[in-house]
């Protein structure tokens, strides 16, 4: 016999009959004829309760002495339930013990902190609250290639390592290859070249779009920035679409679009995990979520914003001033108090952003835009490319970038150059806004962190 899925059990319009369920055991109670066993695994919020006679083949010997966190494969017929809050329970013909658990299985029926949990990681998928953030995460993974899919976007893989350092932050990995306990630097580099790991798919996902006209990727990026604060982490993954014959404008749209297609989606497939989210995590949840799908989004000008906050009166822990990148609690002010509503800021100063970013015609901003969501502010970035050569090449000397280690790039600006633009995306300040928790190490399975590499 096949084995049937909980979520398929419970959501079950009529009884499907004799089934077969596998799953762990979350909790056990024992009476004098039978035993009832929560049973749990990881489709759904919701345990399946097995009802277990006590005539039942090794009820004593293997039955009555199951403990929290045991493995069981269990046969028998789902009929409606007695008790409260459920429909189906099941009424067990056989049970069989596929793995018993120590009874020092950590994930007892009590709070754990998510210090705690964080040091199990390889358990704590199996707690009510991180199987809700990793079903989320798997949905929203499908959404977004729904998103661009449907869009007619073409699907990159970009390299992992790299050569070129994107942001021109200098904060990368270096990759290097060892002989016994030496690092093997120099003459000897194994590509020939000074090589990273990559902090975005970007640059090479523009080589592309420059031949496909619209694509995206989709992967991990790594940035070697000792950041200890609860939205960064040293391993993420990152979303970045690149869109031929496009401006700022329609990067907007783009961005917007996307920002409210992912929402609706996690609202619409995602509810019994975010109303479990709503209850224990953040109560306003739903409601700001609601609110991103169906208000439409401001857009005001850097310049505006910084006047706007300026002219608040708020006393901010960080000083506002002109020149400067804004600050969550700044981009929080705007959408939550000053607009009620997602903004998409634009035109940035040319000195605070990357050297890729197309100039516009008053020579000190650039065609630049952050998607700013309440919650979190900041959930997207992006910019409209420098198509122009000439312009490029001044703008990597300005930024103190040698030409030659980006010919390849120039060279796309020499061979029928196009308007181009993109954005990125960070898939875990998404699951961060969309699941209410508050720290990007609860919502990737095995964070990287500054000191932190387990598992």
């Amino acid at each position: 016999m096949s084995r049937t899925s909980i979520v398929k059990v419970l959501k079950s319009e009529s009884s499907p009959g004799e089934i077969q369920v596998k799953g762990w055991v979350r909790t056990k109670r024992d009476s004098k004829a039978f035993s009832f066993i929560e049973l749990n695994d990881g489709s759904c919020l919701a345990n399946l309760q097995i009802v277990a006679d006590a005539t039942l083949d090794g009820y004593e010997e293997n039955i009555v002495h199951l403990t929290t966190g045991a493995s069981v494969a269990v046969t028998g017929n789902v009929v409606e339930s007695q008790g409260k809050g459920q429909r189906w329970e099941m009424q067990a013909t056989a049970i069989e013990v596929l793995g018993t658990a120590d009874e020092d299985f950590p994930l007892q029926k009590k709070g754990h902190s998510m210090e705690f949990l964080r040091s199990i990681a390889h358990l704590r998928p199996r707690s009510n609250l991180f199987g809700a953030v990793f079903r989320v995460r798997s949905r929203m993974a499908l959404a977004i290639h729904q998103f661009f899919q449907d869009q007619g976007f073409v699907y990159v893989h970009t390299p992992i390592i790299t050569a070129s350092d994107c942001e021109g932050a200098g904060e990368m990995f270096r990759v290097v290859t060892m002989n016994g306990d030496e690092i093997k630097l120099g003459d000897d580099e194994f590509f020939g070249k000074p090589s990273y790991l990559t902090v975005s798919g970007q640059l090479e996902g523009e080589t592309f779009a420059c031949a496909l006209s619209d694509i995206y990727t989709f992967g991990p990026t790594f940035r070697a920035e000792n950041s200890h604060t609860s939205r960064h982490a040293s391993e993420f993954w990152m979303i970045e679409p690149e869109m031929a014959f496009c401006d700022l404008e329609r990067d907007m749209d783009m961005a917007e679009a996307m920002v409210k297609y992912l929402v609706s989606d996690a609202l619409e497939n995602c509810a019994d995990d975010l109303a479990f989210f709503g209850k224990f995590v953040d109560k306003g949840l739903i409601e700001r979520l609601e609110f991103v799908r169906d208000r439409p989004f401001a857009r005001v000008s850097y310049t505006e914003a910084v006047e706007l906050l300026t002219a608040s009166g708020q006393g901010f822990e960080y000083p506002v001033e002109y020149g400067h990148n804004l600050q969550s609690e700044h981009e929080r002010y705007l959408t939550e108090t000053q607009f009620k509503c997602p903004i998409t800021v634009y035109n940035y100063p040319a000195d605070i952003k990357p050297f890729y970013m197309r100039k516009n015609d008053d020579g000190k901003t650039v065609a630049a835009m952050d998607v700013l969501v309440p919650g979190i502010g900041e959930i997207v970035g992006g910019s409209q490319r420098e198509e122009r050569v000439d312009v490029l090449r001044a703008n990597l000397e300005e930024h103190g970038l040698s030409e030659e280690d980006y010919d390849w790039y120039v060279d796309l600006r020499r061979f029928g150059t196009v308007p181009h633009a993109g954005f990125g995306l960070g898939f875990e300040r998404l699951l961060m806004f969309v699941t209410g928790v508050q720290n990007i190490r609860d919502v990737i399975p095995f964070p990287r962190t500054p000191g932190s590499a387990d598992f």
